[in-house]
Parts: C-alpha cells; sequence; structure tokens
C-alpha cells in the first residue's frame, strides 16, 4: 500500500500531467518551466531523504563541493538565499556533522563554511542521484532535441538576465510608462510609487 505521502505526491504528478495534456496544453512557456522543475525536485527530494538529506541541504552542499571553505555571505550569494536561511541550514548540517563554522585570526566576525570528512563523502553517494533524475527527464528524447531544448532555455536565460540588469541601471523605466503614472502626470490618477523588484533565485 502507498504511504499517504506517496499518494500525495502521484496526485499532484496526475494533476499537472493532465493539466498540459488536456486543459491548457499552450499555457505560458514559465508555467511549463517551473513544473518541470518541480518534478525534478520532487524526484530528486525522494532519493535524497533515503540518505536523510533534504533538497535545501542539497543546494548548498553542490555549492561547497565545487568551492569549499566559502564564508557565510558568499554562500547565501551563490545558493540566491537570504543570509538567515543559510544560517538556520548551515547549523542543521552543522549538527549533522556535514560542515563545520570556522573563524579565522585576524576577523572573529567572520564565519566560513568547510565540508567535514563526512559532508565530502556524501558527494559520490548524492551526485549520481541527481544524475539519474536527470537521466529519466530525458529519457525518450532525442539528443539533438535536448542540445536545441539546452540552447533554447539558455537563450531565456540569457534574455531575462540582460531585462532584469537593464531594469536595475534604470529603476523607474517600468514604472514611468505605467497607467497611473501617466494618468498622475495628467491630473488624472495616483502616481505609482516604491516599486521594488525582487531577484529571483537562480535555478540551480
Amino acid at each position: 500500500m502507498a504511504k499517504p505521502a506517496d499518494k500525495s505526491a502521484s496526485g499532484a504528478a496526475s494533476a499537472m500531467l493532465k493539466h498540459w495534456q488536456e486543459a491548457v496544453p499552450n499555457d505560458r512557456l514559465a508555467h511549463l518551466v517551473k513544473d518541470v522543475t518541480r518534478a525534478y525536485v520532487r524526484a530528486l527530494q525522494a532519493r535524497l531523504s533515503k540518505h536523510t538529506v533534504s533538497f535545501g541541504h542539497w543546494a548548498f552542499l553542490r555549492i561547497l563541493w565545487e568551492r569549499d571553505g566559502l564564508n557565510q555571505r558568499e554562500l547565501s550569494e551563490e545558493a540566491g538565499v537570504m543570509e538567515p536561511t543559510t544560517f538556520s541550514a548551515i547549523r542543521a548540517m552543522e549538527k549533522l556533522g556535514y560542515v563545520d563554522r570556522i573563524q579565522r585570526p585576524g576577523d572573529r566576525r567572520m564565519v566560513f563554511i568547510q565540508l567535514t570528512a563526512k559532508g565530502r563523502a556524501l558527494k559520490t553517494k548524492l551526485v549520481p542521484l541527481a544524475e539519474e533524475v536527470n537521466g529519466i527527464g530525458i529519457r525518450g528524447v532525442r539528443p539533438d532535441d535536448v542540445a536545441t531544448t539546452r540552447r533554447t532555455l539558455l537563450s531565456i536565460l540569457g534574455n531575462l538576465a540582460r531585462e532584469e540588469l537593464q531594469a536595475e541601471s534604470a529603476p523607474d523605466r517600468h514604472t514611468a510608462d505605467a497607467p497611473g503614472r501617466r494618468g498622475a502626470a495628467r491630473g488624472n490618477g495616483p502616481a505609482v510609487q516604491n516599486v521594488q523588484r525582487k531577484k529571483p533565485l537562480p535555478a540551480r
């Protein structure tokens, strides 16, 4: 008999497939990318849980496997999360024996995160699981189609990154042409003020 969590995951997957195959097959591409990401995360999390590793910890481990010894701020920037989130995750990972928090002489305020032998050893166990999930995702897809998909996604990522950089260099660009601001300029409506953009998390 399937566990309740398994039934829930299965139901979510079925609903997602029905959405794309029957309900709105031409829904916006952003929604499709989001659902593909969720499916990848669920598949990987199911495998990570067998090693008592959460997906949140995986995100930090894969960074540290490549760049061990980052300080907390650098690790937060690499993961695309706020420092309090990183602090909580690192404290939990420290209790599990995956990392050590190191203070170096000369700057006691700066905390550096270093993998323990146990944390480094997880790489050989967990990376193959991620590779397996990626392989499942492209099962039955021709190699040239996979290459085309990768090029397309990289182009989309590049377009959005450039748009974000342009918006940051001209923060009033979006609000200057907004109907509310144009109306305010003519005395016909309220101005749009204090519009802040939030950086998206990088895909990992």
